[in-house]
């Protein structure tokens, strides 16, 4: 259900990660809420180039090049933001694995740092996104966002009357964001293959841009502080994702799993992806049109 109308007495947000596939999305959607100044911060310079391609010159838009692990840019930027969107993270499983030194210092540090500066410069809300990787951690990115969870949700046992309230919203890969498994094998099927699958019958959830966009909006706008917020999401098997993309018959090759990677991923605890509704190859199919 989409969010509107509140938004407009919000003079001003900020997004960490604010170039990425979900902060591209969500500043479209706060200019369409009327938000009178929006504050990309990101430390992409192409990335913000490309975005301001898109979105043009309007003039509620404002861009700062910078990193959460520098707390003190985070503090200049957030001056007279009111909201606070935090997206900004290493999501790279792989990465994180092989790096967990600088997937720390991003997600752990960088999330005690967005705290400081959100309760320094008088930020009175502040969602952070998280992941399904979270819930019962098997790897250093899960693990890493834990504790940003953890962190964020306990900062409002340190704060005045004035805020900032704090929120996590939880959810999996976003269907066709930057690095997804659609993005990829598309780019597989127009080469002509081999399409790279880890296990056909691993689970994960599904969560368009725009339900993703309505899940952080809708949270900034009816927070108390503390809340976890899980949405019900479908889920589908990898195997029928790919019978649903690949009509042209290309090659599959199959990887195995990779360090850390589950067969099956859980929103909260006791709620695994291969429990949840399943979505069928036609359903997979003609969500596809759409992403």
């Amino acid at each position: 259900m989409a969010h509107t109308g509140k938004g407009k007495n919000v003079t001003s947000i900020l997004i960490t990660g604010g170039s990425g596939s979900f902060g591209r999305a969500f500043a479209r959607h706060c200019l369409d809420q009327g938000i009178q100044r929006i504050c990309i911060y990101s430390r992409g310079e192409h990335t913000q180039a490309q975005m301001r391609q898109e979105l043009g010159d309007d003039e509620r838009l404002r861009w700062f090049i910078g990193d959460v692990r520098d707390r003190a840019r985070l503090r200049r930027a957030m001056e007279g933001c009111k909201w606070m969107v935090h997206a900004a993270a290493l999501k790279r499983l792989e990465v994180c694995e092989y790096c967990p030194l600088e997937a720390v210092k991003t997600n752990v540090i960088g999330a005690m740092n967005i705290i400081e500066a959100a309760q320094d410069a008088g930020v009175s809300k502040v969602v952070a996104l998280s992941t399904d990787k979270a819930s019962a951690p098997a790897n250093v990115y899960g693990a890493s966002k834990m504790m940003m969870e953890r962190m964020m949700l306990a900062a409002n046992n340190t704060v005045g009357a004035n805020g900032p309230k704090f929120a996590v919203t939880r959810y999996g890969n976003i269907a066709g964001s930057q690095g997804s498994v659609i993005q990829k094998w598309r780019q597989q099927i127009a080469a002509s293959g081999p399409i790279t699958m880890t296990n056909e019958n691993a689970t994960r959830f599904w969560m368009t841009i725009s339900e993703a966009v309505d899940l952080v909006y809708g949270t900034l706008n009816t927070m108390a502080g503390g809340e976890l917020v899980v949405p019900t999401l479908p889920a589908y098997r990898l195997g029928d994702l790919c019978n649903a993309m690949n009509d042209g018959g290309v090659e599959v090759c199959i990887t195995g799993m990779g360090p850390g990677e589950k067969l099956h991923e859980s929103m909260t605890e006791g709620e695994p992806s291969n429990l949840a509704r399943r979505m069928s190859v036609d359903e997979l199919r003609e969500a596809l049109r759409y992403v």
